[in-house]
């Protein structure tokens, strides 16, 4: 797939409507995220249609006045996650490389904006982690992919975070005696995005980007995409063997090394109202807090 528009943002206008659009951007590394956070005027072109299919980028300019997420749950069906796909964060997890990618899902209602708040339910306060990630955003809808026409396959890419509830998918008195990865994941709100979802025009190799995450300024996880075990063309055709992969669908490749969960000589968990940032190289910054309910 290859979209016409190049970066794709959504937000509201000073006219209290919301749009999605093409930012005007000054190089390859503007951070629309950043941007905004640090009240720098942003300008986009209004793109109207389907965004994956026959979208326009119109010649109508727009003020940013509140940055969202690029995607809604309602354009996302699903969203599909890989677990341990890092060699750092396999070894500071005292873990065996799996032998093929290991897939654990969310649904899209754990899809949020740039600068939502993320709420935290009662029963997963104790142990709340942060995991910044690449995202793939599928633009058509394919099964059975192979792994050479994979990107063929790709709108673009997106920074997330996968939020999760450790106490849920590790502790023996919560999670049993294996992991419990879907429920203590999958919480509304736990997959924020953002802040641009950018296409294959602009990022066509995904396996060389630095991805940074910070909580409250403190740089956690300082990675490259280099460092993954399983790259984006052999998730999309492992995840798509005889499994329709539709349009829409996020696939988080997982995380780096830096996790809360594996820092010494103890977890440093997030509390109430703490800001989780994931930079990705080429794609910006996505910001959220944490709130706890």
């Amino acid at each position: 797939m290859t979209a016409t528009w190049k970066r794709l943002i959504r937000f509201v206008a000073q006219d209290g409507k919301i749009y999605r659009g093409e930012p005007i951007v000054s190089d390859a590394e503007y951070d629309v995220g950043k941007q905004f956070l640090q009240g720098k005027l942003i300008k986009a072109k209004v793109v109207t249609g389907d965004i994956f299919d026959d979208a326009v980028v119109t010649d109508e300019v727009k003020e940013v006045k509140t940055l969202l997420g690029p995607l809604t749950p309602d354009d996302v069906p699903m969203v599909k996650c890989i677990g341990l796909n890092y060699m750092k964060h396999i070894q500071e997890g005292g873990r065996t490389p799996p032998p093929y990618p290991s897939v654990f899902y969310k649904t899209r209602f754990s899809v949020a904006d740039f600068g939502e708040d993320i709420p935290i339910p009662k029963i997963a306060q104790s142990k709340v982690d942060y995991e910044g990630e690449l995202c793939i955003v599928i633009g058509k809808t394919g099964k059975n992919i192979k792994e050479e026409e994979a990107l063929s396959y790709v709108a673009g890419y997106v920074a997330g975070n996968d939020v999760s509830a450790r106490n849920w998918q590790k502790d023996p008195e919560f999670a049993g005696g294996v992991p419990q990865w879907c429920f203590s994941k999958s919480f509304d709100k736990y997959a924020p995005l953002g802040p641009a979802l950018v296409s294959t025009q602009v990022i066509q190799n995904p396996g060389t980007l630095n991805l940074q995450t910070t909580v409250n300024g403190e740089v956690r996880q300082d990675t490259n995409t280099n460092d993954l075990l399983f790259g984006v063309p052999r998730i999309i055709s492992f995840i798509s063997q005889n499994t329709t992969l539709e349009k829409g669908t996020v696939i988080m490749t997982g995380t780096p090394s830096g996790v809360a969960m594996g820092m010494k000589p103890a977890p440093v968990y997030l509390k109430n109202g703490d800001i989780v940032e994931v930079a990705i190289e080429q794609i910006g910054t996505v910001s959220n807090k944490m709130a706890f309910e």
